[in-house]
């Protein structure tokens, strides 16, 4: 067992099509079983790493998560794998802390993981040495195992890269890929397309792992992987309780994608079954105790949500009806009476009495902080959470023409959630916020949730024997 930290130099260098391509060429072309992970919040890039790698990829986070949590995070989910691949954030060394505390760095150095950096090597020579030698000496704690060469414009450029790495420093080069728009993926405005919605994922993923794997010496990644020390599995998450479970509807589909892995299995380990299905194509619920409807693009899909008027309107029902329910982002913006996206209004649910609008610019983007208000509806014993929840949002989208005043089971202490001071709207046995929660030691709100549908269940099913004794 082994693992490598994948950074780069800067943003956009290219890094998570690197990554991809090993991961899926590790698993294809090696037989090696691979576990991704992947720094900081992030639902898009985990989403093609799973599908790479062929089994879930798991996010670290600073802002989220202790030091603690995230070795023992780290080891439990390398039980069983041959090799870890993290794929960081940004560059090496960039973060948000002047002290570099929550950089790639600090990551690699908490997990004391070899590093394999990623250059953007357009326009750039004998310059690539300096830039190395840099980064070697900036922190020593952090071991560079190697180097591959991204975007290389041909054998010429190769070579002279490879003749100016090994002639000034100590790193080996164990790969060049050269510039193809054949190994782009389409953007929007999150990053790459989500492969839950695109039709090529597997072919796109295929097409990169080839080219890794011929511009790539794969035998020197395992053996630079293998330097990293032995990883122990502390324990990993509490079996699933074997009390009475609820059933959870969680909406997944090209629209609405955007869950952690963690936080089902959490969902399931406190007493949940879950249950899938499609918003845009089922007409029904399934036969559901609450309702998960996460982030993702709804507004890519907005025609085929407002098409699909029977699953609008079931939705709806079961919330009205005194069904628990919980919304992250996209599943939010769908519950609104419409959205709004280059100029064409689709109708949505209809629970919440605002309009979602997008904007060109994010209208709420980064780590965020809440604080509960009394009307938070999940429990937590007898009391609510009594310190900040950690947490991060992105959204391009704003609550508009809101006709009624809401109420909110967060006041902001850092982000800007539905209005700049408060976030998580509250709706009979609804909340629905921007921000996206992370099931972690100081907030285990994937119990609390699984709690709060017991309940409603329990109340919904003492009213309807009220009901059938009159």
């Amino acid at each position: 067992m082994g693992y490598l930290y994948l950074s780069a130099g800067h943003k956009s260098s290219g890094k998570t099509t690197v990554s991809l391509g090993l991961c899926a060429a590790l698993r294809l072309r090696q037989g090696l079983g691979v576990q991704p992970f992947k720094k900081g919040p992030d639902y898009i890039d985990p989403l093609w790493l799973a599908a790479a790698a062929g089994r879930p990829c798991h996010n670290l986070d600073f802002f989220i998560q202790t030091a603690e949590e995230i070795r023992g995070e780290f080891g439990h989910r390398m039980h069983g794998a041959d090799i870890g691949l993290i794929e960081g954030n940004k560059g090496l060394f960039d973060g948000v802390a002047l002290d570099g505390s929550n950089s790639n760095a600090a990551l690699a150095a908490l997990l004391d993981a070899p590093v394999l950096l990623v250059i953007d090597a357009r326009g750039m020579t004998r310059g690539v040495a300096p830039l190395l030698l840099g980064y070697q000496q900036f922190t020593p704690r952090v071991r560079i195992a190697g180097v591959i060469l991204n975007r290389v414009g041909g054998a010429r450029h190769e070579n002279k890269l490879r003749q100016a790495v090994e002639h000034y420093t100590d790193i080996p080069v164990l790969g060049a890929v050269p510039e193809s728009p054949g190994l782009e993926i389409v953007e929007r405005h999150l990053g790459l397309m989500p492969s839950n919605e695109h039709a090529e994922a597997s072919a796109i993923i295929e097409r990169i792992a080839a080219v890794v794997a011929d511009s790539v010496d794969l035998d020197a990644v395992t053996a630079a992987a293998g330097s990293a020390p032995p990883v122990s599995d502390t324990g990993g998450r509490p079996p699933p309780e074997p009390r009475d479970r609820v059933c959870i509807g969680v909406a997944r589909d090209a629209a609405f994608g955007f869950y952690y892995e963690a936080d089902l299995e959490s969902l399931e380990a406190a007493g949940a079954r879950l249950e899938f299905f499609d918003m845009l194509v089922d007409t029904r619920l399934p036969a559901v105790d609450g309702l998960f409807l996460g982030g993702g693009f709804p507004e890519a899909r907005m025609e085929a949500i407002e098409r699909n008027a029977a699953m609008r309107d079931q939705v709806r029902d079961f919330i009205e009806c005194g069904g628990a329910a919980y919304a992250e982002c996209g599943g939010l913006m769908y519950l609104c009476r419409s959205l709004t996206w280059n100029g064409k209004v689709c109708k949505m649910a209809g629970v919440i009495p605002a309009d979602a609008v997008m904007y060109e610019r994010p209208q709420g983007r980064g780590y965020v902080r809440l604080r509960e208000t009394p009307r938070h509806p999940w429990p937590d014993g007898i009391t609510m959470n009594q310190d900040d929840i950690p947490a991060h949002e992105f959204h391009y989208s704003r609550l508009e023409n809101v006709d009624r005043p809401l109420t909110f089971a967060y006041e902001m202490v850092r982000g800007q959630g539905i209005d700049g001071h408060h976030d998580g709207i509250v709706h009979r046995n609804l909340l629905a916020s921007y921000a996206h929660l992370r099931d972690v030691a100081g907030n285990q709100w994937t119990r609390r949730f699984v709690a709060h549908v017991r309940a409603c269940r329990q109340q919904r099913r003492s009213s309807q024997r009220a009901k059938d004794e009159r």
